[in-house]
């Protein structure tokens, strides 16, 4: 079993930048891709990022040049550095992790990030 443990998110400005965390622990030998979902109100869960062990990064077109995705495998953390952020960027953001190929395995419990016009 994997936990994931998201924090940071809450209220900013448009325009402005906040950064969201989320702490792995358990059995995170065997996670391959680590990612942050997000889902806005009477909306579907959308991928936002993702990285793998060896760093490679996807990204939802609505967020590429925006926000970036890192992992500290040390810390077994995972960040959503999130900048020039847009009023439809609020959504509450969930943490995920994956073993394979599949898709993801692990959810944590989600952080609202609002962002006021």
């Amino acid at each position: 079993q994997v936990q994931l443990v998201e924090s940071g998110g809450g209220l900013v400005q448009a325009g402005g930048s906040l950064r969201v965390s989320c702490a792995a622990s358990g059995n995170i030998f065997n996670i391959n891709t680590m990612g942050w979902y997000r889902q806005a109100p009477g909306k579907q869960r959308e991928l936002v990022a993702s990285i793998t062990t060896v760093g490679r990064t996807n990204y939802v077109d609505s967020v590429r040049g925006r926000f970036t995705i890192s992992r500290d495998n040390a810390k077994n953390t995972v960040y959503l550095q999130m900048s020039s952020l847009k009023p439809e960027d609020t959504a509450v953001y969930y943490c995920a992790a994956g073993l394979g190929p599949w898709g993801m395995d692990y959810w944590g419990k989600g952080t609202l990030v609002t962002v006021s016009s």
